[in-house]
């Protein structure tokens, strides 16, 4: 019963930041690499960002020098600091993250629900 649960959305004028968190729970063995992705009315769902168990980060080209992915694996959640926001950011954001719960003997990827960024153009 592993869980992911995003925070952080907003509205944030253009040019302004925000962080959004991810923190998994429930019964977690290990959590590997964790994701961001964003989906747009209308549009598909975008990968944004990625970051491996180790700390190795991978951006898409629309947010690279924008965005920042980290891990705190002591508290099992990922961050998203957001700088630079421009109408296009606008979406809801959702985390990803590879989990193997206590008893699983495969990890899986787990979605939360997601969270609002929204930008005042």
């Amino acid at each position: 019963q592993v869980q992911l649960a995003e925070s952080g959305g907003g509205l944030v004028q253009p040019g302004g930041s925000l962080r959004l968190s991810c923190a998994a729970s429930g019964s977690i063995f290990r959590i590997f690499d964790m994701d961001w992705y964003r989906q747009a009315p209308g549009k598909q769902r975008e990968w944004v960002a990625h970051i491996t168990s180790g700390g190795s980060t991978s951006y898409s080209d629309s947010v690279k020098g924008r965005f920042a992915i980290s891990r705190d694996n002591a508290k099992n959640t990922v961050y998203l600091q957001m700088n630079s926001l421009n109408p296009e950011d606008t979406a809801v954001y959702y985390c990803k993250a590879v989990v193997q719960a206590m008893g699983a003997t495969v990890p899986i990827s787990y979605w939360g629900r997601g969270t609002q960024v929204t930008d005042s153009s």
